[in-house]
C-alpha cells in the first residue's frame, strides 16, 4: 500500500524534484521511499517514485522502484494481489529474490504481457515502464478501489496517486475545469474519467493507458455492462445453493486479506456487512480479532452499541470511542489536503475518525463496503422500484403539463415534489436517476454556460429493463469509485492504513449478476441473500434494525460555526474576483439558505448538500489556487 507518481517526459526534472513530488503523499506511505530517473528512447526521461506503507515483506526487498531480474521491467505501484502466492507458483520459473506481490506483478507480465493483470485479484494502480518497447502502462483495478491520475501535455505523461504530486510537476497550469463543476455540486464528487483540472483525467475502473514516444492509448480490459451480460448467461442453483456457495466465495476473499504481515482489523459499525466481514474474519482466525467503532452522542446517528454487541457475541477485541460533535467539526480544516480534489461526501468525517481510531493499534482493516451496490441495499434502490411501477402514470402527467395553456402556467412546478420527480423522469438515459430537478435548476444558475451533464447519461448501455439491477449497475459504475471508494481511501490514507474490502473482490460482484433478482430483493427485503448468510453467524435480532449511516450536522454548522467563513466565500467582491460562479445569485443563494435554513430531503429544498458542495470547492480552492 502506497501511494506512487512519475513521469515520462522531454523535460530535465531532477531527481531533487521527484522526490518533492513524491514527498507530498508522504501520508500514504510513512514507512520507506524510492525515486528513479533514467534515459528512455526519443530523448524522453522516464521517473518513478514511490511512498510505502509496508504490509508484505517488510524488508527492502519491497523497496520500489522494482527492477525486473532481467533489468527489462521498472514497476512502481500501489495496491494488493490477492492471489499472488497462487500466480507466484505458476511462475516457477522467475528468480524471485522477495515474497511481496510487487515482483509477481514483474513475472507475470514476463510471461503473459500486459494481459497478465486479467490473473490479478486484488486493488490495485500499477505504473510499469518496459525499457525493450518503450512503452509505459498505467493500470487500474477493476472496481476503482486504488486511484490514478494522469495528466497529458503534448507529448508529456505525468501521473500519480493524487493530484498533489502532479500539481507540485514543474510548469503544470493548475487551470480549473470549468465544465465538471455542475456536476460536482450535483454529485458531490468529480467522476470518473474526469478531474477538477483540464487535460487530467483518471485512469478508468478495469482501465489500461499506454503512453510510447509521444503517442497515448487508451481501452479498458475489464467492462461492468460486458461482463454483466456474460455473467447473467450463467445460472445459480437454488437459492440455498447459491447462498453456500457465495458464503464459501466470501470466505475465501476475508482469509486472503488477513495475509499481512503487520497487525489488522475491521471496522465494525454493527450493520449487516461489516457484521458478515467481521464474522468471517473472526471464524479465520486463531485469537479475537481486533474491531472498532465510533459511536455518536446523539442517539439518532449511533450505532455503536449495536456494533458492541455484535462484537461480545463473535468474542472479539473490541475498541470504542464516542465523540461529540466538535470532535467531527474539528476534521472539517483537514479535507482539502487529504482530499484534494473538491468532495463533499460528509461521511468523509467519521470515515477518518474511525481510521484515526483504528490506527493506534493496526495497519491493515477489513471494511464491509460494497455489499449495498451488489445486493441491493440502498434505501433510493426502494424508491426506484416504486418509479418503475409510476412510470407510465408519470409520463402522461407530463405530457398534459406540456400543453400551451398549462406550460404557460408552469403546472409541473406547481404539483407536489414527489409528482414533479415521477413526472419529470423522461430522459430514457437517466430513468434510475430519480429526483433532483430543483437542485439542477439552483446550480444551473449557480454557474453560467454547458457542462458536462448533471446525471450519467448511460443507461441504455446497461439494456436491463428491471430499474433496481440498472441502477446498482449505473452506481458500480459511477457513484462506487467515484465518491464511496474515494472516501474510503484518502480517509484510511490520512492515518497511514491500508483498507481491505472483501465483499469488493470481483468474484463476489460477477458471482451477483448470476444471482436471480429475486435472491437480492424480494417483497421490500434489500441485500437478502448476504443478510441470510450473516444470520448463519450472527442473531437475527442484532442485526435487523432501520439503517443508519454515518450522519453530519451541515446544516447545523453552516448556519453555526462555518456561517460567517460560508459568507466571505459568497460575498459578490470575492466570487467576482474568483470568476467561476454567477456572484449574484449564488450571494443571493446562500445567504437566503443560511436566513431559511434546510428545509427537509422530501421538500425538494435540501439545500444544505448544495451549501456544503459550494463549501467544499471554496475550501479546496481557497487550499490550492490562491
Amino acid at each position: 500500500m502506497c501511494g506512487i507518481c512519475g513521469f515520462i517526459s522531454k523535460k530535465r526534472i531532477t531527481l531533487e524534484q521527484l522526490k518533492h513530488m513524491n514527498d507530498t503523499m508522504y501520508h500514504r506511505g510513512p514507512n520507506d521511499s524510492g525515486e528513479e530517473i533514467f534515459q528512455a528512447s526519443a530523448d524522453y526521461n522516464v521517473g518513478l517514485a514511490q511512498r510505502r506503507l509496508s504490509i508484505l515483506d517488510l524488508s527492502m526487498l519491497g523497496h520500489q522502484p522494482m527492477h525486473s531480474a532481467n533489468e527489462r521491467l521498472v514497476i512502481t505501484y500501489n495496491g494488493e494481489i490477492y492471489n499472488f502466492l497462487e500466480l507466484r507458483e505458476e511462475l516457477k520459473d522467475y528468480p524471485f529474490k522477495s515474497h511481496c506481490d510487487t515482483e509477481v506483478i514483474l513475472a507475470a507480465y514476463l510471461k503473459w504481457g500486459i494481459s497478465c493483470v486479467d490473473k490479478f485479484q486484488g486493488m490495485f494502480a500499477i505504473a510499469l515502464y518496459d525499457r525493450e518497447t518503450n512503452e509505459l502502462f498505467l493500470v487500474r483495478d477493476r472496481i476503482g478501489k486504488k486511484p490514478l491520475y494522469y495528466w497529458i501535455d503534448g507529448e508529456n505523461l505525468v501521473f500519480a496517486s493524487e493530484l498533489k504530486p502532479i500539481m507540485e510537476y514543474p510548469g503544470f497550469p493548475r487551470q480549473i475545469r470549468t465544465d465538471v463543476i455542475k456536476r460536482y455540486m450535483f454529485q458531490q464528487c468529480v467522476n470518473e474519467p474526469d478531474s477538477i483540472f483540464e487535460n487530467v483525467y483518471k485512469v478508468q475502473p478495469g482501465g489500461i493507458v499506454k503512453f510510447c514516444e509521444g503517442k497515448m492509448s487508451s481501452w479498458k480490459y475489464w467492462d461492468i455492462a460486458k461482463v454483466y451480460h456474460r455473467r447473467k448467461q450463467e445460472t445459480v442453483g437454488s437459492y440455498e445453493e447459491a447462498k453456500e456457495e457465495l458464503k464459501d466465495i466470501l470466505k475465501d476473499c476475508v482469509r486472503k486479506r488477513m495475509i499481512a504481515d503487520v497487525p489488522l482489523g475491521t471496522f465494525l459499525s454493527g450493520g449487516y456487512d461489516s457484521s458478515l466481514v467481521t464474522a468471517l474474519a473472526q471464524e479465520a482466525s486463531n485469537e479475537p480479532v481486533k474491531t472498532y467503532s465510533i459511536g455518536f452522542n446523539e442517539e439518532r446517528y449511533n450505532e455503536a452499541k449495536y456494533a458492541k454487541e455484535v462484537a461480545k457475541h463473535l468474542g472479539t477485541h473490541h475498541t470504542e470511542l464516542y465523540i461529540d460533535e466538535q470532535a467531527m467539526f474539528d476534521m472539517v480544516e483537514s479535507i482539502p489536503q487529504y482530499y484534494d480534489e473538491p468532495f463533499a461526501d460528509s461521511s468523509q468525517i467519521p470515515s477518518m475518525l474511525v481510521a484515526k481510531l483504528a490506527s493506534k493499534d493496526v495497519t491493515v482493516v477489513l471494511s464491509g463496503d460494497g455489499g449495498d451496490e451488489f445486493f441491493c441495499g440502498y434505501n433510493i434502490y426502494d424508491n426506484v422500484a416504486q418509479a418503475q411501477k409510476l412510470d407510465v402514470l408519470g409520463q402522461l402527467t407530463y405530457g398534459v403539463c406540456q400543453f400551451p395553456p398549462f406550460r404557460k402556467a408552469a403546472l409541473l412546478e406547481k404539483l407536489p415534489f414527489k409528482v414533479q420527480v415521477v413526472a419529470g423522469n423522461h430522459d430514457k438515459e437517466t430513468k434510475t436517476q430519480i429526483g433532483g430537478s430543483s437542485y439542477i435548476r439552483a446550480i444551473d444558475r449557480m454557474i453560467s454556460g454547458e457542462g458536462v451533464p448533471y446525471k450519467f447519461p448511460i443507461e441504455s448501455k446497461y439494456n436491463e429493463p428491471n430499474w433496481q439491477e440498472r441502477r446498482m449497475l449505473l452506481d458500480e459504475d459511477t457513484y462506487l469509485p467515484g465518491d464511496i471508494l474515494c472516501k474510503v481511501d484518502r480517509a484510511t490514507m490520512k492515518y497511514s492504513i491500508e483498507a481491505r474490502c472483501p465483499i469488493l473482490d470481483v468474484r463476489v460482484m460477477e458471482y451477483s449478476y448470476r444471482l436471480p433478482h429475486s435472491y437480492k430483493y424480494a417483497n421490500g427485503i434489500k441485500k437478502r441473500i448476504l443478510k441470510d448468510i450473516a444470520y448463519d453467524y450472527i442473531p437475527r435480532e442484532l442485526l435487523d434494525r432501520p439503517k443508519v449511516g454515518f450522519g453530519v450536522p451541515l446544516d447545523k454548522w453552516m448556519r453555526g460555526p462555518l456561517k460567517e467563513q460560508l459568507m466571505d466565500m459568497c460575498s459578490v467582491e470575492y466570487l467576482r474576483k474568483q470568476g467561476i460562479f454567477e456572484a449574484d445569485y449564488v450571494n443571493h443563494f446562500i445567504m437566503e439558505y443560511l436566513r431559511t435554513g434546510d428545509k427537509g430531503p422530501a421538500t425538494g429544498a435540501n439545500f444544505s448538500k448544495t451549501a456544503w458542495s459550494f463549501f467544499a470547492f471554496q475550501q479546496w480552492y481557497e487550499t490550492y489556487m490562491r
